[in-house]
């Protein structure tokens, strides 16, 4: 008998992702492959839920 809990259970561990936007020094932001912000391409943040950068823990002791 298989315990109901395993019909719906999830691995605890997401696969690996690369995200379709890279943090630009310069600008202090994330850009897409084509120079725009990623801000503001919505099916992107629907997917991701967020394009924070690292740049803040970086540079603060505090975040």
């Amino acid at each position: 008998m298989r315990p109901f809990a395993l019909n719906y259970a999830r691995p605890a561990v997401r696969p690996p992702s690369v995200p379709p936007y890279a943090y630009d020094p310069t600008l202090q932001l994330n850009v897409l492959p084509d120079g725009s912000p990623a801000i503001s391409d919505h099916d992107l943040l629907l997917a991701y839920g967020t394009t924070t950068s690292t740049a803040g823990s970086q540079t603060h002791f505090d975040d």
